[in-house]
């Protein structure tokens, strides 16, 4: 229980009525949660409005309520009028749960590609360096090795500050949380104290929800604005984004770089599918982990530790014992094909693992890609991330990923769109996203690489509302070994 007032110190408050002395037992953003003597707060999103549930909520023996307007205040409940109430609601869950970022070392990760990889590769670096630490990403949530299924990339307000108070109570020195877009712009992270941000790069994704390239760019943006003095901020140079989203920030900036001067550089000096030799720094570090884009990742690995008071050696050795993250250029081989998994569902992640596998394979044999885009998203990104596909595969079955409410057919015949006609022989239509992992091994010799491109870690398909269990590795794995029988 805590004390309303000692609650809204950080809210501005438009006006206020009922008790501010009273205390409140709990807080929640869906009504059916509510307890007795909780807070529900009234949030407006894209597809409900939490101000039609007010009544319900009271009704389940909430005291306070948070919104942005009333009309007919009940007696005995107290109203907090605000603004933004996703904004001020950020502040109460951060003082419910004593201010949790405050008492460990918060980072947060965000861009369009590689912030599952980065944030989940500090979060093995630095238990690899003995240290006690918390993980936020879209595959999972992790306190010191004990996991939970996330269920978004970015929780709610309540929800992180909960995470987060379970990791202090647990000792956790460090907490390592991606930041996505719909976060920034839905408050999610308000009220908490990041003590570094990484930008890893920035490319067309979430135009369904954000108006443009520009409003997404901003967006991410408010996650470097919102630092101290006394915080740090670590940008990708080589995306010419990175110093748009400092321009503002009071943080201290630091770039790392693969192409340009920065303050932490790599080089690849060489690599195959099973690995890397990376140079940081001077320093030579086999890595289990392959492409461009890893080396990107865990540069900005070893730049945040280094930036965070960790020594050279130790981080160049933490950082060689780290595997790749599940879904994120996995390969499986068995029965001489080398079978490579990738979340990759933007089109510069497509082009960046296609261009990873190219640099590696001696062109003599097939490259076939299983490709499909998700329902209910950007459809501009379709046809482009087809052609991508086309251009640098020697086969392409287009097929079915989450097609959530939108038939399967039709998004591949928007991806069809960007198949130029030069490319219609290696082109294949198989809406079945089984049938089609089953017959790019069909076509395959020893020797092929297959890429399976889209879904990545997750468990599960999406048609109509219904998640349906689908695995990407255990149908490759399984059908793979059925070659040897």
């Amino acid at each position: 229980m805590k004390r309303l007032d000692s609650l809204i110190q950080a809210v501005n408050l438009i006006d206020s009525i009922g008790s501010l002395a009273i205390q409140v037992s709990s807080l929640a953003l869906d009504s059916r949660l509510v307890q007795k003597d909780g807070l529900f707060a009234a949030t407006r999103g894209s597809n409900t409005d939490g101000h039609l549930f007010i009544d319900k909520a009271i009704e389940l023996g909430a005291s306070v309520i948070l919104c942005e307007e009333i009309s007919n205040p009940k007696d005995h409940v107290t109203y907090l009028i605000v603004e933004n109430s996703a904004m001020a609601l950020g502040h109460i869950a951060s003082a419910f749960h004593n201010y949790p970022s405050e008492n460990l070392k918060l980072v947060g990760v965000t861009g369009t590609n590689g912030k599952t990889s980065v944030s989940s590769m500090l979060y093995d670096c630095f238990r690899n360096l003995n240290h006690s630490c918390g993980l936020l990403s879209t595959i999972k949530y992790s306190i010191n090795g004990v996991d939970t299924i996330s269920t978004h990339t970015t929780p709610n307000s309540i929800r992180i500050n909960e995470l987060l108070a379970e990791m202090v109570e647990a000792g956790c020195e460090y907490a390592f949380m991606e930041v996505s877009s719909h976060a920034l712009h839905q408050h999610r992270t308000t009220g908490l104290q990041f003590d570094g941000a990484i930008f890893t790069n920035i490319t067309r994704d979430h135009l369904d929800y954000h108006s443009d390239f520009k409003e997404y760019l901003y967006t991410k943006k408010l996650l470097f604005d919102d630092l101290d003095s006394s915080a740090f901020a670590l940008i990708n140079k080589d995306d010419k984004n990175g110093k748009v989203v400092v321009q503002n920030s009071q943080a201290t900036s630091y770039s790392y770089s693969l192409k340009s001067v920065s303050d932490f550089k790599t080089k690849i000096v060489e690599h195959d599918f099973d690995g890397m030799l990376l140079n940081i720094n001077d320093s030579e570090v086999w890595l289990r982990l392959v492409g461009k884009f890893n080396a990107y990742n865990i540069l900005a690995v070893y730049a945040t530790a280094f930036l965070l008071g960790k020594e050279h050696l130790e981080i160049i050795t933490a950082l060689s014992a780290i595997n790749s993250v599940d879904g994120r250029f996995q390969n499986i081989k068995e029965s001489g094909i080398t079978a490579i998994i990738d979340y990759a569902h933007t089109p510069d992640a497509v082009q960046n693992v296609l261009d990873t596998i190219n640099a590696i394979r001696t062109t003599n044999e097939e490259l076939i890609t299983v490709i499909g885009c998700g329902g209910d998203r950007d459809k501009g990104k379709r046809p482009i991330m087809a052609k991508i596909a086309c251009e640098s595969s020697t086969k392409v079955i287009l097929t079915s990923d989450n097609p959530r409410t939108e038939d399967a057919n039709e998004i591949i015949s928007d991806m069809m769109v960007g198949v130029e006609p030069i490319h219609f022989k290696k082109v294949l239509k198989i809406t079945d996203r089984e049938e089609a992992i089953k017959t790019a091994i069909s076509l395959s010799n020893p020797g092929d690489i297959i890429l399976v491109a889209g879904k990545g870690h997750e468990t599960y398909q999406e048609i109509n509302g219904v998640k349906h269990p689908f695995d990407d590795k255990d149908i490759l794995t399984k059908n793979l070994k059925l070659l040897k029988e």
